[in-house]
């Protein structure tokens, strides 16, 4: 009978204990300041994204805290990972975008610079799931991807973090093209620029909902032509545009491709930093699932031509633990293949960054 007793108290005691903690963490932000780490500068698809997020997620939080965009750009987005890993607070008052390309350079040891171990974030959704494109500028001499396996076709990347590095380095490894990746730009924006100055000839990729919502001149007019996209499945105004899943290679190289198809599915994640307490995340992830449904955020989202596809953020931390838990063969094979040769980069002029 004691036994019963105790066990019953000690129920009631955690009990009393999770509901004091929620009732803390329901009044935790009241007055308080959240930031939204950008890891690109100002203008481009991650800032876009990032910037329409806060706008509206935090009348979504209890308390209502004020939501402050800070661009942090550097290596492909790095930069803003190893701060959210290592030296962000971790109370629930950081949110980040991080880089799409990220998760595959941790399950990969691709950058040494990277130290964020991305399965300790706590995962709070993700916005968009929109599959990456390969362009070339309107007046470059290749015009499709079989072009690209003829004749040197110089494109822009940012660091070697990016999947805009990663997957032009899988195309020539693997598929045999002949792109020449000049890298360094501070981020997308400034790689479109590049080739509206004639710099170079495409942008590495980008997902295609990014150009349309961040760039949509370059679609409208087009001045960008998509020659490769890379997902599960074609993008519904791309038809004609060649999938990385059905590109002939060896069999045993078919899992390559599938692994790079499936990192693409991880778009634009939203995450928060290691250490947060459940409560909180829980809280963040409620008010993220809020926020995609709200009218006033889905009125500017359609108004900005922003492709909104929703995961929840256990979905999302179940496929960044997928990729970077795959087996140490796909991971090897596809390391190979992701690495630049060195005789197919050069870093832009110092002046240009």
């Amino acid at each position: 009978m004691k036994q019963g007793f105790s066990l019953i108290a000690c129920g009631v005691a955690a009990f009393a204990a999770s509901a004091a903690q929620a009732q803390d963490d329901s009044r935790f932000y009241e007055g308080k300041q959240v930031r939204m780490v950008i890891r690109s500068g100002v203008g481009g698809g991650y800032d876009l994204y990032s910037r329409m997020l806060a706008r509206h997620i935090g009348k979504h939080i209890p308390g209502a805290p004020a939501v402050v965009p800070t661009n942090m750009p550097g290596g492909g987005g790095i930069v803003a990972a190893n701060y959210v890993a290592s030296v962000a607070p971790r109370d629930g008052t950081i949110l980040t975008m991080v880089s799409q390309g990220l998760p595959t350079d941790q399950a990969l040891g691709l950058t040494p610079s990277f130290k964020a171990d991305l399965r300790t974030f706590n995962w709070i959704g993700n916005m968009s799931s929109s599959n990456q494109v390969t362009v070339v500028w309107h007046t470059s001499k290749t015009q499709s991807f079989e072009e690209a396996k003829k004749r040197e076709t110089v494109i822009g990347s940012t660091g070697a973090g990016s999947v805009s590095t990663q997957l032009p380095a899988l195309f020539n490894n693997l598929l045999g093209t002949k792109f020449k990746i000049i890298t360094g730009y501070p981020d997308g924006r400034e790689v479109d620029m590049a080739m509206e100055r004639g710099e170079v000839e495409g942008r590495g990729t980008n997902p295609w909902a990014s150009y349309k919502s961040a760039q949509p001149r370059l679609v409208r007019d087009r001045l960008i032509r998509p020659i490769i996209q890379i997902g599960l499945e074609k993008e519904p105004d791309l038809p004609d545009v060649p999938l990385l899943l059905d590109q002939p290679v060896a069999p045993e190289d078919k899992p390559v491709l599938e692994f790079m198809s499936k990192a693409v599915m991880v778009g634009r994640p939203i995450g928060s930093t290691p250490g947060v307490p459940p409560h909180r995340v829980n809280i963040l992830r409620r008010a993220f699932d809020a926020t995609l449904k709200d009218p006033d955020f889905v009125a500017e989202a359609t108004a900005q031509n922003a492709e909104i596809d929703y995961m929840s953020g256990e979905q999302l931390a179940k496929i960044i633990d997928d990729l970077i838990g795959a087996p140490p063969a796909v991971h090897e094979r596809v390391r190979t293949v992701l690495r630049p040769k060195d005789s197919d980069t050069r870093d832009i002029a110092p002046g240009k960054k």
